[in-house]
């Protein structure tokens, strides 16, 4: 065969944006922990000890139970534990409460998300763009559902509210909509009375919410007084009945992205449907892991861990974003959530103007960072590659400090060395 590319019956599979990058990372010499790598375009926050923040697990018992197969719906006693801590973060008083029927466990956040589009009917899904990088091929690979994108524009800071929510269900005849919050690129959050909003748009319109809240203990505009979580699962009415559906797990919020422990919660109906749809794409998540993770679900775990988060990263945050904009990377709303910074390089010399452009020179610094482009979500490439987000580029502060300021002072350099060099004719 002349084209090794080429075997019968496979179809060229493309990368997220995250690995993607790390790829071209590695063919010029980096690999993970390498020190003299600054690695922005992770998406995983620093995993070690943060001032008040309870011990790292260092060590999983295996239990002699463990070498047998977990539920595809994952240990009851621990999706138990999570419907408790949703009713005592969100909804406590209140009459309807969650239950271990409402979750179903999974071995990561792309498997959740997975088993959720592997269950949807032959409906219009609307999306948002910009958005995760991986929604768009997991938004193509199953065709039963219709991809819908909705534009939001970086002169308006990315605004959506229950109104303009209302409009397009009603217009496009959504069944459902798909979209991480707080938002990763953007950090956009929606949160508080709208949110309540959106949830009550949803439940009249009949228009299932699909909410990737895997950054929601990421949250920079909190409320004083209030732990600084956010999740849709505060404003739903009736568990079993209200169209809200949510995906999280130890990845970002209890910073444990190597255990690939997620979760979905929702109306029980939901969970039996994605839980059958596991049977079928991945068998369940690991048992030890699970089992493992009970402790970690106590409330004053959670809490003293959200709160040594909000803490280290909200300086970190401070910091990265103010140096970002005094090199001329602007954003057009500072994040209200998430680790990550969605610059705007229209400002830079070419070709640092250019999120492609920008990502090149930044390697020959050892530094990795993700191009805008990868965040407009274009399942099956209907529309034009030409994207409108070619001039961002992805930032993230979720690694230690002294990399960030490793990082800051190369790109520093960097920018000052294209725009002291002459132009060419």
């Amino acid at each position: 065969m002349s084209d090794e590319s080429s075997i019968p019956a496979f179809r060229s599979v493309p990368r997220t944006g995250v690995i993607y990058v790390t790829t071209e990372a590695g063919r010029r010499g980096y690999r993970p922990g390498d020190p003299e790598w600054c690695n922005l375009g992770q998406g995983q926050p620093e995993t070690g000890d943060l001032p008040g923040a309870p011990p790292r697990v260092g060590q999983v018992a295996v239990d002699v139970a463990d070498l047998e197969y977990a539920p595809v719906a994952g240990l009851w006693e621990v999706r138990e534990a999570i419907a408790g801590l949703y009713n005592r973060l969100y909804r406590k008083g209140m009459p309807s409460q969650y239950s271990a029927e409402n979750v179903s466990l999974s071995g990561g956040g792309r498997t959740s998300l997975t088993r959720a589009a592997a269950s949807l009917g032959q409906v219009n899904l609307g999306h948002f763009l910009p958005d995760y990088t991986a929604y768009e091929e997991l938004l193509d690979v199953f065709k039963a559902f219709h991809a819908i994108p909705i534009l939001l524009e970086g002169e308006r800071g990315y605004a959506f509210t229950h109104e303009d929510l209302r409009r397009e269900v009603q217009g496009r005849g959504l069944s459902a909509l798909l979209f991480s919050n707080p938002c990763n690129p953007t950090g956009k959050l929606v949160q508080g009375d709208e949110l309540a909003r959106w949830v009550g748009v949803a439940r009249e319109q009949e228009c299932t919410l699909l909410i990737d809240e895997f950054y929601s203990h990421y949250v920079w505009s909190g409320r004083p007084g209030q732990i600084p979580v956010e999740s849709a699962t505060r404003y739903v009415e009736d568990v079993n009945k209200d169209p809200i559906v949510v995906f999280d797990g130890l990845t970002k919020n209890w910073r444990y992205p190597g255990w690939r422990m997620t979760w979905t919660v929702g109306p029980r109906q939901v969970i039996e449907a994605v839980s059958s749809a596991g049977s079928f794409l991945d068998g369940g998540g690991s048992r030890p892991l699970q089992r493992a993770a009970l402790p970690l679900l106590d409330e004053k775990h959670v809490v003293a861990e959200t709160m040594a988060i909000n803490t280290a990263f909200r300086e970190k945050r401070d910091r990265f974003h103010s140096r970002l904009e005094r090199l001329g990377i602007r954003s057009d709303r500072p994040p209200d959530g998430t680790f990550y910074v969605w610059g705007n390089l229209a400002g830079l010399p070419p070709p640092l103007n250019d999120g492609m452009g920008f990502f090149r020179a930044a390697l020959e610094q050892k530094i990795i960072c993700v191009p805008g482009e990868f965040f407009d979500v274009n399942p099956g490439k209907r529309r034009a590659r030409s994207s409108r987000f070619r001039t961002y580029v992805r930032l993230s502060f979720g690694p230690s400090m002294e990399v960030l300021d490793k990082a800051l002072e190369r790109l520093e350099a960097m920018i000052l060395r294209y725009m002291q060099a002459p132009a060419k004719p």
